[in-house]
């Protein structure tokens, strides 16, 4: 599998056990806000962080796209 793809699962999967939601709950957020695509911009960074770091990235990005 592509090592963006098996990422971005890892990424949803983190960002689902972060939050105690469903996978489809966490799904729906990750559309909604595009995250999928900030995830695939980002890759290169992002992939060489930790998975706190990750979640709390995806928050902030999450939230400034709210503001």
């Amino acid at each position: 599998m592509n090592k963006t793809i098996d990422f971005t699962v890892f990424c949803l999967e983190s960002y689902k056990q972060a939050h105690n939601i469903t996978g489809k709950a966490a799904l729906e957020i990750f559309n909604e806000n595009k995250v999928f695509e900030y995830i695939k911009s980002f890759y290169d960074v992002l992939h060489l962080a930790g998975q706190e770091y990750i979640i709390k990235d995806i928050d902030m990005y999450i939230n400034s796209r709210l503001n």
